[in-house]
């Protein structure tokens, strides 16, 4: 029996509907049963996605389903046409792509885990806890502090650190803790769109090459006016009393600085890579994990001397609290860091970038992007972040890239601001926002943030503005 011949029977269970060959030997699929099927299965996948909260699904596994019969469809039909080498070729192209950003993701966030687990983000939030400040001036630094600390550290981790102060200091005041998480979250989304550690979309923009990483800075202005703009609107109604000062102190563990210092040095790394070599910045991501790995390495060997050192020192000043605590301290391992990276956000990053892969390669994004862009570029950037309020900001940058629309780098730069801020108008809009509602459980709310949305999108229109006026030279 032939090849085609033993695929028959599956080609008639994914409807195919005999596919014409086109230039250059791809299948087109976009009017086909074929691809009406992948589209169809991967609308009803993403609804699983954004329906997560209710079903408590996790997001990866629709998409990990949806990526691979998606495939398969496409592996069926380019077997039976004799051109499976094609199909192969193609999802490999997809599959390096997503390789290199996983590396990257993976190396940025052991060593947020890396400084999490020193203790760095509980002494900033115990810093503020015990401050004493108004309720104003802390709904002012935490997002001062999350627009800040987002484009190094990610969104989520950034908007759930500034939460856990609120939580602390709101003492069951709601409108404040509603306030505070819109103003967290509109911040941290931001915050990451000017930098191209950030965000993943910003990440996925800088490796693809369609902006260097200096030019992304010109979207701070625009990610500031963004921020303070519905943050005026609503401080006007966050009370100014001071909450009772809370007594909490955080003792940094060992190395704490020096794990800053080396991500420091490995983002140097990675920008040198891509600025001087043109070797991709994954590189030099992986090259800061072994600064990682050999620190940790000297943080176990020395750990018994350093241990010694503090248990005298805590016996003569009759410190028994320290005293328990060196009994159950640990060795640094850079491998537990890494098991504590988001997973489940990494799988659900390979099932989008396969699943809109496969409709890329079916025809789906040629279709989209004559739609789209056969005009001006700048209304539809600013509609697809509209868009990724209601869809994650992931899928809708990578189909844009898949697209490739012939656009100027200030074009490039408006998606790429749009896609990062856009997500703010709505609470389900982005990783942070999401997390956030599951924190602060019935305080902050799908409906407390919806009433802010004038204010909101009001921030989303300047900040385009301002994009267009003061980056006028590279639209």
């Amino acid at each position: 029996m032939s090849g085609s011949s033993r695929l028959a029977p599956l080609s008639g269970l994914c409807l195919f509907c005999g596919p014409v060959l086109a230039e250059g030997g791809a299948i087109p699929l976009t009017h086909s049963g074929a691809g009406g099927f992948a589209l169809v299965l991967f609308v009803f996948a993403y609804g699983l996605v954004m329906a997560e909260e209710s079903l408590q699904l996790r997001k990866s596994k629709p998409v990990l389903i949806a990526a691979g019969i998606i495939w398969i469809v496409i592996g069926i039909v380019y077997a039976e046409q004799g051109l499976g080498t094609l199909a192969h070729d193609g999802f490999r192209h997809n599959l390096l792509e997503y390789a290199e950003l996983l590396l990257f993701l993976l190396v940025a966030m052991t060593y947020i885990n890396a400084m999490e687990e020193r203790r760095l983000f509980d002494a900033l939030r115990a810093a503020l806890v015990r401050s004493g400040y108004s309720l104003r001036t802390l709904f002012w630094l935490t997002g001062i502090l999350a627009f800040f600390i987002s484009p190094v550290a990610d969104n989520m981790t950034t908007a759930l650190l500034m939460c856990s102060v609120v939580l602390k200091v709101a003492g069951g005041d709601r409108r404040f803790v509603n306030l505070s998480c819109i103003n967290i979250v509109v911040a941290a989304n931001a915050g990451g769109a000017f930098s191209p550690f950030g965000d993943i979309t910003t990440l996925m923009v800088w490796q693809a090459g369609k902006v260097q990483f200096g030019q992304f800075f010109a979207l701070f202005i625009p990610s500031l006016l963004n921020f303070l703009v519905p943050a005026l609107l609503m401080s006007l109604m966050v009370p100014r009393h001071a909450p009772q000062v809370q007594d909490e102190e955080v003792e940094l563990k060992r190395g704490a600085g020096v794990i800053v210092l080396l991500f420091i040095l490995t983002i140097v790394t990675a920008v040198a890579c891509q600025h001087f070599l043109q070797l991709p910045p994954v590189l030099g991501m992986m090259l800061g994990l072994g600064y990682l790995q050999f620190f940790g390495f000297y943080l176990r060997k020395t750990l018994a001397r350093s241990l010694a050192r503090k248990r005298a020192l805590y016996e003569r000043s009759g410190d028994q609290v320290r005293l328990q605590r060196l009994d159950s301290a640990v060795p640094f391992d850079v491998f537990s860091q890494i098991a504590r990276a988001e997973w489940d956000t990494l799988l659900f990053f390979y099932g989008v970038v396969m699943c809109v892969g496969g409709l890329g390669f079916m025809g789906y994004l040629a279709l989209a992007s004559q739609l789209l862009y056969q005009g001006d570029p700048t209304q539809a950037n600013v509609v697809i972040g509209l868009l990724s309020s209601i869809i994650d900001n992931i899928p809708v940058m990578f189909a844009v890239l898949s697209m490739e629309p012939q656009m100027s780098t200030g074009q490039w730069l408006l998606v790429t601001l749009t896609t990062g801020v856009g997500g703010s108008l709505l609470s389900i809009g982005s990783a942070a926002g999401v997390a956030l509602m599951g924190q602060a459980r019935g305080m902050y709310t799908f409906l407390g943030h919806l009433k802010w949305l004038p204010a909101i999108l009001l921030g989303y229109m300047v900040s385009i503005g301002a994009h267009l006026w003061l980056n006028s030279a590279l639209l």
